[in-house]
């Protein structure tokens, strides 16, 4: 306790400090920090059996959600590969109205699926992914397919050269977002896949947000070294659509601050499994992702992911089987790395984007100085991290 007190205070004493506002200091503490030493004691876990009880770090802040139970059935919560909404547990924090984190509310093995689908299908052509601006189509064709046999074999192989997804950093769904206007367009569009339109839908309505539209997704693929930039998710067209944020695979550090980056931001862990929803005035908040946290067993998946897809479904479930060798190659990729989807609703009801200049629509959609995540290691430096920063 005495260690947990210590870390709180120095954290606090540096959001006051004069010099950087208060956001920028804490992420550079948290992007620095050292995972199983007092420098975390302050971060709320929300997977936790202290937060149910409204003890640990943040308790002050922790508040349990109400969820709109009656809004999914379980069928179709099952059909998703979601338990039951009745036994989700659900917390907002004090001063944040309208934020929501669901600690894993996944039924056991399900997660595979939303796993395979990032790496095999959500990145396949005609989606826009960071590659896109150095690689042909033809070389960014099937990432999944050029890369599974370099992932099978990554325990083997240390020395081998890294392959292209674990190249990838971003992949959009949708409306494809503009890294260099900042803006989605009408033609810059793919269609939105089923099966996630279908997981968010269910979310959204257990949240209250019944007749939620998934139009757009961003998918950010973080290494143990990546980061998110300080940033407000802006683009939308209707903010009174929440933001789903759905986490997989290593643990990571989310902060989430207020309106203005001299408001010292609040962190949390999120775990496999993990959903955040932004609605309200937690829509338009600064947040970032400043550290992804290495497994304390080395090279390992979270417990949640050792369990496999059941081999029987419901027979109209959007979740498909997920076959023993292509598990083998997401494992290895998730050993080290994080996947995380976020989805959004770009248009309110009846909503017409707005005419643009002709030039404005033939900018480049893949612009990489742009790009939502930075490594240590990249020669591109931290300057522009995300593109409504």
């Amino acid at each position: 306790m005495a260690k947990m007190a210590a870390a709180l205070g120095s954290v606090a004493t540096l959001a006051t400090e004069p010099g950087e506002d208060a956001f920028r200091k804490l992420f550079r503490f948290y992007r620095q920090s050292r995972p199983g030493t007092a420098d975390l004691g302050g971060v709320i876990d929300f997977s936790a059996a202290q937060a149910a009880r409204g003890t640990g770090p943040g308790a002050h802040k922790v508040v349990r959600s109400q969820l709109s139970v009656s809004s999914v059935s379980d069928h179709d919560a099952h059909r998703a590969g979601l338990q039951p909404v009745s036994k989700w547990r659900a917390y907002g924090l004090e001063g944040y109205p309208g934020f929501i984190f669901i600690p894993n509310p996944f039924l056991p093995g399900y997660q595979w699926h939303w796993v395979k689908q990032c790496l095999k299908l959500y990145s396949q052509k005609p989606n826009v992914c960071n590659l896109d601006k150095h690689m042909t189509k033809e070389e960014t064709h099937d990432l999944w397919e050029q890369s599974k046999e370099f992932l099978r074999y990554k325990e083997v192989n240390k020395r081998r050269p890294r392959s292209l997804l674990e190249k990838l950093r971003w992949v959009t769904l949708g409306y494809h977002y503009n890294w260099d206007s900042k803006k989605y367009s009408a033609d810059h569009y793919t269609p939105f896949p089923s099966d996630l339109a279908f997981l968010s839908e269910q979310v959204a309505a257990a949240c209250g947000f019944q007749g939620f539209r998934a139009e757009a997704g961003i998918l950010n693929y973080y290494r143990l070294d990546s980061t998110l930039g300080i940033h407000v998710d802006k683009s939308e067209l209707d903010h009174s659509k929440p933001l789903l944020s759905f986490s997989f695979g290593q643990s990571a550090i989310f902060l989430l601050g207020g309106l203005k980056r001299d408001e010292a931001p609040t962190a949390m862990f999120m775990h496999s499994g993990d959903i955040m929803v932004m609605s309200g005035f937690s829509r338009l908040l600064n947040h970032a992702v400043p550290k992804v946290l290495p497994s304390s067993e080395g090279e390992s998946l979270p417990c949640c992911l050792e369990t496999p897809l059941p081999a029987v479904l419901p027979r109209d479930s959007v979740v498909e089987c997920c076959s023993v060798e292509d598990w083998q190659v997401c494992a290895s990729y998730l050993k080290t790395a994080r996947v995380n989807m976020t989805v959004r609703q770009v248009l309110a009801t009846d909503q017409d984007f707005p005419l643009e200049p002709m030039e404005e629509n033939k900018r480049d959609i893949t612009t990489e100085g742009f790009c939502h995540l930075d490594d240590e290691n990249s020669q591109v430096k931290r300057a522009r991290l995300n593109p409504d920063s």
